[in-house]
């Protein structure tokens, strides 16, 4: 039988500064804040970001999330502290100043962890990162390691009853039952982000969900990178062009 052509990937328009305008406005941080690093810890969040997000806070009476695989904890190393945040994929969130709303860390996690540094102790390039309630195994670093990986990573979800988090160079294990997309509903029904306009802006195929909740609440996605089948309806080409379009809405929001 002759092979279903896929339908041609979107070609998405670039978000006008006005639509974050009312905005509950969220962000995924890795590859949409800051640009993907070759180890977990190897960003670096700069002040004039920091800045230009309260800003864009202010101006939009709070209604700004930052969205995340990243822990509450790690988010807040990097400097977000004063923002609200959801992390580990929708199974954590903070206010500003609060302690974390999150499900205790398993005993599974433990023992996978254990098994991924195992994998990981004789594969170079291969990176274990220790999360507050999950674990990731990157191999960024070898991408011929990648398969392996992968198959690693289902059967130890299939032991343990965890979910597999794809994710760039990157498969991370944690409990189900959360995603971008059900943090992005749990939040819109709450102060400060209730009554606005959800915006997502994400890169990863995690932010899909987020895409796809925002699209549901009559909102939009703004996937950031080369095109793909997505439910986001705007693109932007990479991380500058985001920050350059987070200071174009901060002059164009009254």
């Amino acid at each position: 039988m002759p092979e279903t052509a896929l339908p041609p990937l979107p070609d998405l328009p670039a978000p006008p500064p006005a639509l974050l305008t009312g905005a509950a406005l969220f962000l995924d941080f890795d590859g949409t804040l800051a640009p993907i690093a070759d180890t977990p810890d190897g960003v670096h969040v700069d002040d004039d970001l920091l800045a230009l997000l309260a800003a864009l806070r202010r101006k939009l009476d709070g209604r700004l999330a930052i969205v995340s695989g990243r822990s509450i904890a790690t988010l807040r190393d990097f400097g977000f502290q004063d923002f609200l945040l959801a992390g580990t994929h929708g199974l954590e969130f903070a206010a500003p100043g609060a302690a974390p709303d999150a499900p205790p860390r398993l005993p599974a996690i433990d023992a996978v962890e254990r098994a991924f540094h195992i994998f990981a102790d004789t594969r170079p390039g291969v990176l274990v990162e220790r999360k507050s309630i999950s674990v990731g195994l990157h191999f960024r670093g070898a991408p011929d390691c990648g398969e392996a990986a992968g198959l690693l990573a289902h059967q130890l979800a299939e032991e343990h009853g965890l979910a597999v988090q794809a994710g760039k160079m990157l498969f991370e294990l944690r409990p189900g039952g959360a995603d971008k997309g059900s943090a992005v509903t749990r939040l819109m029904q709450q102060a400060p982000m209730a009554g606005g306009t959800p915006i997502f802006i994400g890169d990863d195929v995690t932010d899909e969900e987020g895409f796809a909740a925002a699209a549901q609440l009559g909102g939009h996605g703004i996937l950031v990178g080369p095109a793909r089948h997505t439910h986001a309806a705007f693109g932007l080409e990479q991380v500058a062009a985001v920050r350059h379009y987070l200071a174009q809405g901060v002059a164009a929001i009254i």
